[in-house]
């Protein structure tokens, strides 16, 4: 069964009032003018959140959450590692929405932290129907792993699609009923033109980013059911994952040809976890294992996840440098 209520509320309630904090505190002292996040800046935050997290799941949760040994830091380590993964993906998503309306680079931290706060509540959301729909239907967990299989599939056979935002319904849905200025105005989502309120183009990309978290949100977090049947290492690990999101795409958002081969890295980790979730049995405890079933460790599969992302980066990179360097080289090579 799923550990949905082995961790009393107010580790919940605890645990959520500190990430509203320091939430409240990025935005109202550390970005509370607008302005151009540097890459030092961002590399920087995106440090600290992974430190945070690691702290979290390696000396704070162990010291002051119920029933948290070693086994649970490392399904925490396994799932952030895993979403903090499938989070590059979404990154590169949204650098291409930003460059599509033409947002200024002062303004894009701004949209990253509503984007990211509506998020968590989408992923709250998500995680506890997921949790408390699985503690009742355990067999989901065979259709979960059986969705990740079939996407992984798919994600290799067919080409990647253009990103096109005036394709997306919602920002369709959006111009269709209300009317939209061709200007930003700032950092404001609702402009006032001759006695009318607007929708600036900066609310066109805020709802943008809530729907692609919403899309990647439907693969990462069945993925994460595949590492952990544990409420609340699921969602701690997920807001770990989504906050170091937004200093993580101002790191790479100006590096995607460095990540070429990330998305096959990807694939691969989806079909691999799904593949676990329908080797491994679930079910009554007492039930006898089907003889293909097996329990995969935890250790083993953050070990398996952690080098196929090294090896997709590593081999990005390299792929991309020596292509370059040979850029170089060719006006010399003719004379």
């Amino acid at each position: 069964m799923l550990a949905l209520v082995q961790i009393p509320a107010p580790y919940w309630a605890g645990f959520i009032v500190v990430v509203l904090f320091f939430l409240a505190f990025d935005l109202g002292v550390f970005h509370r003018h607008a302005h151009v996040v540097r890459f030092r800046e961002a590399l920087a935050w995106t440090t600290l959140w992974f430190v945070l997290a690691m702290f979290f799941g390696i000396r704070l949760a162990p010291q002051v959450v119920p029933d948290w040994g070693s086994r649970q830091t490392e399904e925490f380590i396994a799932g952030y590692i895993t979403e903090l993964s499938l989070s590059m993906d979404n990154v590169f998503v949204m650098a291409v929405v930003f460059r599509f309306f033409g947002v200024p680079s002062q303004h894009q931290h701004r949209v990253l932290f509503w984007g990211i706060l509506g998020a968590l509540v989408m992923r709250g959301l998500m995680i506890g129907l997921g949790a408390a729909l699985v503690a009742r239907f355990e067999w989901l967990l065979y259709v979960f792993g059986l969705f990740l299989l079939i996407t992984g599939v798919k994600m290799v056979a067919a080409p990647s699609e253009e990103v096109n935002p005036e394709a997306n319904p919602v920002i369709r849905l959006a111009r269709r009923f209300c009317p939209v200025s061709q200007d930003f105005d700032g950092q404001k989502y609702i402009t006032r033109q001759n006695g009318r309120r607007l929708l600036t183009p900066l609310a066109l990309v805020l709802l943008m980013v809530e729907t692609t978290d919403l899309v990647f949100a439907l693969d990462s977090l069945p993925a994460i059911f595949g590492l952990t049947k544990n409420a609340f290492i699921i969602f701690t690990s997920n807001v770990f994952a989504i906050l170091g999101l937004r200093s993580l795409y101002f790191v790479l958002a100006n590096a995607i040809d460095y990540f070429r081969y990330l998305k096959a890295g990807l694939t691969v980790v989806l079909v691999f976890i799904g593949l676990k979730m329908l080797l491994e049995p679930h079910g009554a405890p007492e039930a006898e294992p089907l003889w293909f079933q097996m329990d995969i460790p935890t250790g083993l599969s953050l070990i398996v996840v952690g080098s196929i992302i090294v090896v997709a980066i590593v081999a990005s990179v390299a792929v991309t440098s020596i292509e370059r360097l040979r850029k170089k080289r060719r006006p010399h090579s003719g004379k």
